[in-house]
């Protein structure tokens, strides 16, 4: 456990932790030993009174493209599969039935050599990663990783067709949504114009692994801040918004539209477009602990929007239609993303690796180990094929529940905020792990 409080404490805040667990959220990234936060001004403004939504000025140059519109097509249905037990939280717990072999699946050249491409960059990572679906080894993925490091792209075909087979997870249905890495303006210094902060991970927010205190609770973890000598929940976003962290100095850039920060903040990572034309990119750094509340749910449930408006387009029209209203429905969602400035390749997705448009999807951990190629069968022809699952997401959870990473740009933009699919998923594994799972395979 990394913590950045004084050794003699942490076993104290341990024990509040194991206490606290069901009110608190679990995460997935880790505190960093050193802090290199800078340090608060010496005058910091008074905050806003909490619960104040921070007003904003939509700016027409930035309102987005129509969602693009859906491609229909034909899903191939899932294949026959027992009941799930009640108790299953793993891929492995829930069952796996055999597939069938890639070369009946239809994926074109194209698709199989993007997914080589990003296949080939995860292999590190996967051989090291823990899988905790319970389907692979990290042995299992040597023969095809070494293979895949002289295999030629335009024969990418044969490269899966030979190292792997497919299963299906549980039901094997379906559903996809997708992001991108969208890209707003923003400053590096707060001018007319440019005023909703982007912060960087603040020091006091502590990560805790609690699996350092119990096997049952291994692979989860909790975030919050030190209060008084006992550990709490971490300010939500009514709070931050409010002004909880004014004046410490966290901020690494200034958003222009707060409704536009908001929805890259659910992306994860994205492009400011700065006033001189530069580009600068931020990425994912962690997260206050709070769960993930969609807003478009919320507003459907009201029946403030319509079916076929909660793209993200529709809600963005809705946010922007009443900025104040906009801002009081943003904060009924908790969760609030702290970013680091990026300048390496990117965006990367959890393997630490960089995701690829049209090529790499989110997936929930525990129902497929990251790294492994996926092959989509859906009701919308585009992200019909194959794909690499090298990222994570807060609301993506679930057997075969997927986010598909359509790139940056706006065609990326439209495709993936109106991106709703249905259908049957297969995932592919080493034919070592099939083996294993299913010896009569």
């Amino acid at each position: 456990m990394i913590l950045t409080v004084a050794a003699p404490r942490a076993l104290a805040f341990g024990l509040v932790l194991l206490a606290a667990l069901p009110l608190l959220s679990g995460c997935a990234s880790v505190v960093p030993a050193t802090d290199r936060i800078p340090p608060a001004i010496a005058n910091p403004a008074p905050p806003r009174p909490v619960g104040t939504p921070r007003p904003y000025v939509p700016r027409p140059s930035e309102r987005p493209a129509a969602a693009a519109q859906p491609v229909p097509a034909v899903a191939r249905a899932p294949l026959p599969a027992p009941a799930v037990p009640v108790e299953a939280a793993t891929a492995a717990a829930s069952g796996v039935i055999a597939g069938p072999d890639f070369a009946a699946l239809g994926v074109t050249a194209q698709q199989a050599a993007a997914a080589l491409v990003a296949f080939r960059i995860s292999c590190p990572s996967v051989q090291r990663r823990a899988d905790t679906s319970g389907l692979t080894q990290g042995a299992d993925w040597a023969e095809s990783c070494a293979a895949a490091k002289s295999w030629a792209d335009d024969d990418a075909s044969d490269f899966f067709a030979r190292h792997f087979g497919t299963v299906q997870v549980g039901p094997g249905t379906a559903f996809v949504t997708g992001y991108y890495e969208p890209e707003i303006a923003a400053s590096r210094t707060k001018q007319p114009g440019y005023d909703v902060p982007i912060y960087r991970r603040p020091a006091d927010l502590i990560e805790v692994d609690l699996g350092q205190f119990a096997d049952d609770l291994k692979g989860r973890k909790i975030r919050g801040r030190v209060d008084g000598g006992n550990l709490g929940r971490y300010y939500d976003r009514a709070a931050i918004e409010s002004g909880a962290l004014d004046g410490r100095g966290l901020e690494i850039a200034y958003a222009a539209d707060a409704a536009e920060f908001f929805f890259l903040q659910i992306q994860g990572s994205g492009r400011l477009r700065l006033p001189d034309g530069d580009v600068m990119r931020i990425g994912y750094d962690t997260q206050n602990g709070r769960g993930y509340v969609g807003i478009g749910k919320l507003l459907l449930d009201r029946g403030e929007l319509q079916r076929g408006q909660a793209s993200m387009q529709g809600i963005l029209d809705y946010l922007r239609a009443d900025p104040v209203r906009g801002a009081a429905v943003m904060n009924e969602n908790p969760s609030w993303v702290f970013f680091r400035e990026l300048t390496g390749p990117g965006p990367l997705g959890a393997l630490g690796v960089p995701v690829t448009g049209r090529a790499s999807v989110a997936a929930d951990p525990k129902y497929v180990p990251l790294g492994a190629p996926v092959f989509l069968s859906l009701d919308r022809a585009e992200p019909n094929g194959l794909w690499i699952a090298q990222d994570t997401g807060g609301a993506i959870k679930g057997a075969n529940r997927f986010d598909s990473f359509w790139g940056a740009g706006d065609d990326a933009r439209a495709i993936a905020g109106g991106m709703a699919a249905r259908g049957s998923a297969l995932l592919l594994l080493p034919r070592a792990s099939i083996a294993r799972l299913i010896p009569a395979a």
